[in-house]
Order: structure tokens, then C-alpha cells, then sequence
């Protein structure tokens, strides 16, 4: 090998595919070249071979490969021969890195301190899983380059890595996933992450939030909104602060103008409350926003506990404690101190009567005792009534 220069190797759709899918590894040369071959590195299989086609200026081939399973992982490398000397071969292209997905379950992947940055900022995306994992990797979506990868590190349960970016550019805003891997097999990754959309600010001015009728609204009512900007925008993002949840996004309708949407919230809940900020951007850089508007702070009075009824004259009487809309538990503890009242007076009322009865008995019981008494002294003998006899008697005995 190496009588020619070398061809060019590239994976279609990406070098990056799925468990059970499939890729094209395609061979090309600007030279004349009748047959190219496929080889992956450390395998002991003969090579691919694939005749040549003129197509678009280049000499090419294309190397189907699927439903691809884990084996297909690995490095890939491509040569080009002429029909009259078979067995001299062209240099060996650049290799490519044919990793196979879905061998583990997927990694979570999270940006600090938010996903909003300001163009100049900083920012970090970590990446973490809860089974073993050597080595992470971030790939930004549409990017050609080489996906970052860092060395995992255990730490509260978990293993992660962190991918410091900054200062952050326009260029860095985009839709980022990130993989995990373990040592013995670097060409078998994990389940994508869910994805991350990064958002770079301060690349506009900043339109006005305001909110209709007013900032001040009742549970149960309707509020509304309004982001509204002076130059042209036809994306505008609701963002509420202490969210993690995506921002609602409306696109501007009116192609007449004025620039705005309108983001209505009815009913309103007191899960609504907090301070909002809207940002403006164009569908054409959707990841590029402009300075945040200033805080509008939404306060939401009363509630499922304590909102008030209206009456109406076909609503049945209601007693005080409907009508003044009294919270469950306070129901049910002047209920148990009405029992607990109930049974202090039943026990009072039942010692009373106990004590009354018990009065009457001592009293006759004392009627009684001079009228025994009398009886006892009358049926006293003769002989307690006469000491001498009672002597007398015993002497003679």
C-alpha cells in the first residue's frame, strides 16, 4: 500500500448509530480508481471490496453496514486499487470511529447555573449516570467535530463529568446530548441523554413584558402576558424564574405588526405566582435570544382554601360556618370539642345524680340508729340490769 494518495472514509448518515439500525461507510477518490476496500482495524476478516463509480468528480464506493449489532463498533479504514495492479493499494484514508448506541441506559444531562447564558458567560454541562461509566462524551447536534469526552468521576452516588464552556459565543448556542462508556469497550455507548437546547442571550435588545389587566390578579381569573418588542422578532419565550420546565414560546402572527405575542393564563392558580421575564428571537437562529426583559412580578391572591363564594339567590341557606368558609380542619376541631363538651356534661350530670342518692341513704341510715339502740337497751337481761343477782348466781353455782 500507499502507491496512491489516499481516499476519503465518511459514515452516512453519522459515525454514531443506533443498536439494530443502520450506516453507509462511502469511499472516494479524485484519482482514477477501479476497486476501493474496507477494512476495520484488528479484524480478522478479509476486507470489503466494492467497485468503483464515477460520480460528481470523484471515484466512490459505498459500504452498507446494518442492522448494525455491538460487533460493528470499531475503527474503519479505506483503500483504492486499479484493475491492473490488484494487489498495490493506495495509502490508507483517515479512519473513522463507527460507535454503536444503545448498549447502556441513558445519561442525564444538566446545565448550571442555567441553560441561559449571556454571550461572554460561562457556563457547565454535566453529565451523569447512576451505572459505571469511564468516560462521557458531548456531541453538539449539526456539529462536524470530534465529540468532547472527559473521565468520569464517582462522587454523591453517581457517576459524572463536567464540560466547562466559556466564554460563551453565539456559536455555542445549540441542541447538546451526551453518552457514557466503559473502558473495555470505547466503541459501544450508552442511550443518548435527553436533550439540552444551550440558549445564548444578549445578542438583541430587549423587548417589554407587561400584564393585563394588571400584575395583581385572583385565583380563578384570567391574566394575560404581553411580550412586545420595537424592532422585528417573530419568536418570543415566557420564562419564569425558578422553573426547570422549557419556556412556553409563541411565534408573532400578525405580519403587519406591532411585534408582540400574548401568553394567557386563565385560570389562574397561586402555582402561577412569581416573577416572569420574556425574550425575543428570529426562527432562523432560534438558539440565539436577546436581553432579557425586566422582571415582572405576577401576585396571585386567594386560593382553593380561602377563595370566596359569591351567593346566589338559587344557593340553598348555608349556616355561619359555610358562610364564612371556615377551612376543613377547623371544622373538624370544633366538632371533636363539641363531643369532648357533651361528655364532660353527660359525666357531671351522672356524679350529681350519684351524690344525690347517696346523701338520702346516709340520712335514713341515721333516723334508724337511735330507734335500734332503744331496742337493744330494752332487750338487755336482767342480770346486766342487776349486778348483785348476776354475783349471786354465780356464787350458788
Amino acid at each position: 500500500s500507499g502507491a496512491y494518495s489516499k481516499p476519503s472514509l465518511s459514515a452516512h448518515p453519522s459515525h454514531l448509530v443506533v443498536s439494530g439500525g443502520n450506516v453507509s461507510l462511502s469511499c472516494s477518490s479524485q484519482n482514477i480508481t477501479d476497486t476501493f476496500h474496507l477494512l476495520k482495524e484488528r479484524e480478522a476478516y478479509p476486507s470489503q471490496q466494492r467497485k468503483s463509480e464515477f460520480s460528481v468528480g470523484r471515484h466512490q464506493a459505498t459500504f452498507p453496514v446494518g442492522p448494525v449489532s455491538t460487533s460493528h463498533g470499531g475503527i474503519y479504514r479505506c483503500y483504492g486499487s486499479l484493475r491492473n495492479y490488484p494487489y498495490v493499494w493506495s495509502q490508507p484514508s483517515d479512519s473513522v470511529d463507527l460507535t454503536v448506541t444503545g448498549a447502556y441506559s441513558k445519561p442525564f444531562l444538566s446545565a448550571h447555573p442555567s441553560p441561559l447564558v449571556v454571550s461572554g458567560g460561562s457556563v457547565s454541562l454535566s453529565c451523569s449516570s447512576q451505572d459505571r461509566m469511564d468516560t462521557f462524551y458531548l456531541l453538539k447536534e449539526g456539529r462536524a467535530d470530534p465529540p468532547q469526552h472527559r473521565k468520569s468521576q464517582f462522587s454523591a452516588g453517581r457517576h459524572q463529568a463536567i464540560f466547562p464552556m466559556g466564554p460563551v459565543s453565539t456559536y455555542d448556542g445549540g441542541t447538546y446530548r451526551c453518552y457514557g462508556s466503559v473502558r473495555s469497550s470505547s466503541h459501544l455507548w450508552s442511550h443518548p441523554s435527553d436533550p439540552l437546547d444551550l440558549r445564548v442571550t444578549g445578542t438583541y435588545e430587549k423587548p417589554s413584558l407587561s400584564a393585563h389587566p394588571g400584575p395583581s390578579v385572583t385565583s380563578g381569573d384570567s391574566v394575560t402576558l404581553q411580550c412586545r418588542s420595537d424592532q422585528f422578532f417573530d419568536t418570543f419565550h415566557l420564562f419564569k424564574e425558578g422553573l426547570i420546565a422549557p419556556p412556553q414560546q409563541l411565534s408573532w402572527q400578525n405580519n403587519t405588526g406591532p411585534f408582540q405575542t400574548n401568553f394567557t393564563m386563565s385560570p389562574v392558580t397561586s402555582a402561577h405566582g412569581g416573577t416572569y421575564r420574556c425574550y425575543s428571537s428570529h426562527r432562523i437562529s432560534p438558539y440565539l435570544f436577546s436581553q432579557p426583559s425586566d422582571p415582572l412580578e405576577l401576585v396571585v391572591s386567594g386560593g382553593s382554601e380561602n377563595q370566596r363564594h359569591t351567593p346566589r339567590d338559587s344557593d340553598p341557606p348555608r349556616d355561619l360556618t359555610h358562610a364564612q368558609g371556615l377551612p376543613e380542619y377547623l371544622k373538624v376541631l370544633i366538632g371533636d370539642l363539641v363531643a369532648h363538651i357533651s361528655l364532660l356534661i353527660f359525666l357531671l350530670l351522672f356524679l350529681f345524680n350519684r351524690c344525690h342518692h347517696d346523701g338520702k341513704g346516709n340520712a335514713a341510715v341515721k333516723d334508724k340508729q337511735p330507734e335500734e339502740e332503744m331496742e337493744m337497751d330494752s332487750q338487755q337481761s336482767p342480770e346486766e340490769e342487776n349486778p348483785q343477782a348476776r354475783v349471786y348466781a354465780q356464787v350458788n353455782h
